[in-house]
């Protein structure tokens, strides 16, 4: 039970960062405020970097900027290391 939940909010906190993601993409082709990239950083940090990376390359949002085309995928790649650490520990 506890790992279908740990589950699930993986799962909404890469959707949240997807989310974020597209919103400022459509919000910059309107010209409109916004979404702070610390913001966007904070989300990803926080077990958001799939979601977060996905959309960067879905929606080619921000993959001119060098430091969310590196850092988000090395987040991504320490979450998953650690996500994994974490389920083959629970898992034994």
């Amino acid at each position: 039970m506890k790992l279908i939940i740990a589950a699930a909010a993986l799962l909404i906190t890469n959707l949240i960062c997807f989310l974020l993601m597209r919103y400022d993409k459509q919000l910059a082709r309107k010209g409109g405020r916004r979404i702070p990239e610390r913001t966007l950083f904070i989300s990803a940090g926080c077990f958001g970097a799939i979601g977060g990376t996905l959309a960067m390359y879905i929606f080619h949002h921000k993959t001119k900027h060098w430091d969310f085309k590196t850092f988000f995928p090395l987040m991504m790649l320490a979450q998953i290391v650690i996500i994994g650490f974490v389920v083959w520990r629970w898992l034994l």
